[in-house]
């Protein structure tokens, strides 16, 4: 026991006697960490500073200090303090310390992956808080109270911390503040208040005034009776902010009514103690050991963003000092504004929907030879018992009914695309009996999870996002496979079809699926477990192992996307023998897991969904080696076609190595091996430091890879002991003179999903954008509805629309200008001109890169039109020939 503990007091012993080191010492008795923490945290801090020696130049010592502490604390699982009083004791922003810890990781692997989620949790929890406050502050100016305002906010942050298990649901989060602000608008005294709330209350206290006096009822009773007839208030609110007024009804009855009981909160009782309800929170605040939100109300320092590269930038809704003002001025959405109407869109799809199936639907079922309909009602039900329950138990019991809410939404969308899926089918092969596509439990499973992951992803933004995306959370994807009990390989057959058949789909969420898709040909499809690996077996046995899952003499060619979710969910079928043929979908060929009792004697048939599929994994593979080798590899190019071979061949020959593996782990051992055996000095750290940057990666990716079963170690034992043992062979073959034959580089297509309407920036054009001229209506549903445009779109020029006032030209045309003279500017003071990145705009055969083939009585803007005038005829013409291209294709 003496030699354990020794070390220890021989650390603090020396760095109390140390001129300066005893601020060290200070500031863990501060924190009151334990020996062990501090050992481990000074061991942290003189990594940090022998690797980034530059690093105390501009941040101090104790910052470091601290942020080492937190390191430390969180891997040895032995945190004794708040995030807040850390952050208070080393002079922090939530939002510097969240850089500075970022820019450590980025010079150096300090970084668990533990201490990655607990920093990626932290993170979220905090800009959801500044997002909701400064929502918070802007309707509370409503209220001429500060006790109302200093109350309301502690309310909803004790609600929040005992009703929301995942603290970090934007919208939930944001209706439960909705609750709390009628509840104390309509306790306040209506001379307090502004319109339209002082209007609202009023109503209530007529109505309060004329009803008979209800002794006899508890005080449960009461609250729900009273709070089911002043609604008056509720609806102000979720008018004034665009909120579905079903939904925050749902969360005030369920979760709000409750939490009050519980806390004993009452009405009558007029306005509760702040001491009481502050109390009371901070008992949640110190169990979680994160965010003091109470630090809000005071704009504590440590909770305000910082104006710093790659920082929180939550944008605020301009405030207008006459209602019927216009500003010039348009700032982005704040993120629950932004939240909100990607909700609304949701809606607008879902309104003519019903959650059960339509008579077009019924008609369908009728047709088949056995009626599937009694399955599909089963299932849908089924499935929603346990979604409502794996909801609850994710979010808070208190929300079950909101998971029912979104489940339903779901539903509707299930059987509206179901439906058009079918007349698409039946318009293609002109049959009507679907029989054996509509009683595959398959697809109908993953259909219904493709449609609850876009409603779960529309509810799910998150409060930092400007994109439109939603952030990693706990409901997020995978998670509904896990509930569905559905393996990814099947979930990946219905995407394409899926976004093919709900043309109103949003963009972001047409990329979210995307997305989804990415991830499952990444690593989800090649989980143990997974059908995919007896697929490829089976195909190897096809030929007699010589057989491949996808030639790769394809590789080079187009991807086809004339494939539908029947052709993948039916598969494997026969090669049609002759053209125009096509396979019947109430024929009864083997689906894809009844290849394994196929007779020895009948040849395997192949699998449509194995050949797309690995067509799509070797695209996004050498997608990603693109970008990683340009990156690091732009002075030897020729290395990128060698690292593809040894990349493609372990995907096509070596395929466990990929069995609970990521295809980018692949990807790195591939380009290390053949800079290895090309003798390049390309070392791992700067690999991993490069793919670091890339998008959507994760570190678990390259410091948490399988080793053997159990075991997991960092991406160079990997390579060590399993990649480099494997294809040793193979990757010594490309040092020799006759290395082995290159694979062809995939025909990288545009995204299947067609964004029609994107806007694209013109280089050099600080911020000028073309897009396809739009009609400021579009047809929902059947009926002309004004398009709801964002601020960010209406800053965009598009060609071919008035442009209002001259003041308009005036600011377009300064723009222009002063990009101009920012160049002439740079070119004066370098002694080498640098050329201008402009588009290539080809005129005639004439290079117009310099922009000097213009004629001389041209203004800056004028020219500026012309150039984007040719761009979008250009993008045109290259549109329709990508079509020809496509049919010509198509026809062969």
């Amino acid at each position: 026991m003496i030699d354990r503990f020794e070390p220890c007091r021989h650390f603090c012993r020396i760095n109390r006697l140390e001129f300066g080191e005893a601020d060290f010492v200070a500031l863990c008795d501060i924190l009151k960490v334990s020996d062990v923490i501090r050992t481990s945290a000074w061991k942290t801090y003189e990594k940090v500073s022998s690797v980034v020696g530059s690093l105390e130049a501009y941040i101090k010592k104790k910052e470091i200090w601290g942020i080492c502490i937190f390191i430390a604390s969180v891997d040895l699982d032995e945190i004794t303090f708040t995030f807040t009083e850390l952050l208070k004791s080393i002079g922090l922003s939530a939002c510097t310390f969240f850089q500075l810890l970022k820019h450590m990781d980025r010079n150096m692997d300090t970084i668990s992956t533990n201490v990655d989620s607990t920093v990626s949790r932290l993170q979220k929890k905090y800009e959801v808080l500044l997002a909701l406050y400064r929502k918070f502050e802007r309707i509370s100016d409503e209220l001429n109270s500060m006790l109302v305002q200093k109350i309301s906010w502690i309310t909803f942050l004790l609600a929040k911390g005992k009703v929301l298990q995942m603290e970090d649901d934007l919208v939930i989060s944001f209706q439960l503040l909705l609750c709390v602000l009628d509840y104390f608008i309509k306790l306040a005294p209506p001379a307090l208040l502004k319109e339209p709330y002082k209007s609202a209350v009023n109503t209530v206290s007529i109505n309060v005034s004329t009803r008979t006096p209800r002794r006899g009822q508890n005080r449960s009773t009461r609250t729900s009776k009273q709070t089911d007839t002043d609604t008056k208030v509720i609806e102000v609110l979720c008018k004034e902010h665009d909120c579905n007024l079903d939904e925050v009804k749902n969360v005030y009855f369920t979760s709000f009514i409750p939490f009050l009981n519980s806390v004993g909160i009452v009405a009558s009782n007029g306005l509760p103690e702040v001491e009481t309800l502050s109390r009371q929170y901070e008992e949640v605040y110190l169990k979680n050991k994160d965010i003091d939100a109470r630090l809000f109300l005071d704009h504590d320092e440590t909770l305000q963003p910082d104006h710093i590269d790659g920082c929180l930038q939550l944008e605020r809704t301009p405030r207008k000092s006459n209602p019927d003002e216009e500003f010039n001025l348009i700032l982005p959405q704040t993120p629950v504004r932004a939240a909100m109407n990607t909700i609304q869109q949701l809606m607008m799809i879902l309104n003519s929907a019903t959650d059960k199936p339509s008579e077009t639907l019924i008609s369908y079922f009728n047709n088949c030879t056995v009626n599937p309909e009694e399955g599909i009602r089963k299932r849908v039900e089924d499935l929603g018992h346990i979604f409502k329950e794996q909801f609850a138990k994710a979010v808070g019991q208190g929300c079950a009914e909101i998971g029912s809410q979104r489940y339903k939404l779901g539903v509707r969308l299930y059987y509206r695309v179901m439906e058009s899926m079918l007349k698409s089918e039946e318009e293609r092969l002109s049959v009507h009996n679907f029989s054996k596509l509509l009683n595959n439990n398959d697809f109908h499973t993953s259909l219904l999870a493709c449609a609850v992951e876009v409603v779960m992803a529309t509810y799910g933004r998150n409060a930092s996002q400007s994109d439109g995306t939603s952030a990693e959370t706990d409901l997020s994807f995978p998670w509904i496979l896990n509930v569905f009990d559905l393996k990814a390989f099947d979930f990946y057959k219905v995407i394409e079809s899926f976004i093919k058949a709900e043309p109103s789909l949003t963009r972001e969420m047409i990329k979210h699926l995307e997305r989804c898709e990415h991830r499952i040909m990444e690593s989800l499809a090649w989980q143990s477990d997974s059908p995919l690996f007896d697929l490829i077996k089976q195909s190897k046995e096809r030929e007699g192992q010589v057989d491949q899952p996808e030639p790769t003499c394809t590789l080079n060619l187009p991807l086809q996307h004339n494939h539908t979710a029947a052709d993948l969910y039916l598969s494997p079928v026969r090669s049609p023998k002759k053209k125009g043929s096509t396979v019947h979908l109430n024929c009864t060929p083997p689906t894809d897991a009844q290849l394994a009792v196929t007779p020895q004697t009948q040849k395997p048939q192949k699998s449509t969904s194995l050949s797309l599929f690995y067509k799509k994994v070797y695209r996004l593979a050498y997608l990603r080696l693109n970008t990683l080798c340009f990156r690091l590899l732009s002075e030897h190019p020729e290395l990128e076609h060698l690292i593809w071979t040894l990349f493609q061949h372990t995907l096509q020959n070596e395929y466990e190595l990929m069995r609970d593996r990521h295809l980018d782990q692949i990807m790195m051992c591939s380009m290390y091996g053949i800079c290895k055996v090309k003798n390049i000095d390309l070392r791992f750290k700067i690999i991993v430091s490069a793919y670091k940057e890339l998008t959507n990666t994760s570190q678990e990716t390259f410091k948490r890879v399988l080793i053997r079963e159990g075991q997991y170690d960092s991406i160079i034992v990997f390579y060590n002991l399993v990649f480099m043992q494997k294809l040793k062979t193979n990757i010594l073959q490309y040092a020799s003179n006759r290395p082995p034959t290159l694979s062809p580089i995939p025909h990288i297509p545009r995204s299947p999903y067609k964004f029609s309407n994107s806007p694209l920036r013109v280089p050099a054009g600080n911020n000028i954008y073309i897009s396809p001229l739009k009609s400021p209506y579009k047809v929902s549903e059947g009926l002309l509805s004004p398009t709801k445009m964002t601020p960010r779109s209406r800053i965009l020029v598009s060609i071919g629309e008035t442009f209002g006032t001259s003041e308009k030209f005036q600011k377009i045309n300064q723009m222009v200008c002063s990009s101009d003279r920012q160049l002439k500017r740079s070119a004066e003071v370098s002694s080498a001109p640098k050329p201008l990145k402009r588009l290539r705009f080809d005129i005639e055969g004439q290079d117009e890169a310099d922009g000097s083939k213009h004629l001389p009585g041209e203004s800056k803007f004028q020219q500026k039109l012309a150039e984007m005038t040719s761009t979008r005829t250009r993008m045109q013409k290259q549109k329709l020939n990508d079509g020809t291209d496509t049919s010509a294709s198509e026809e062969k």
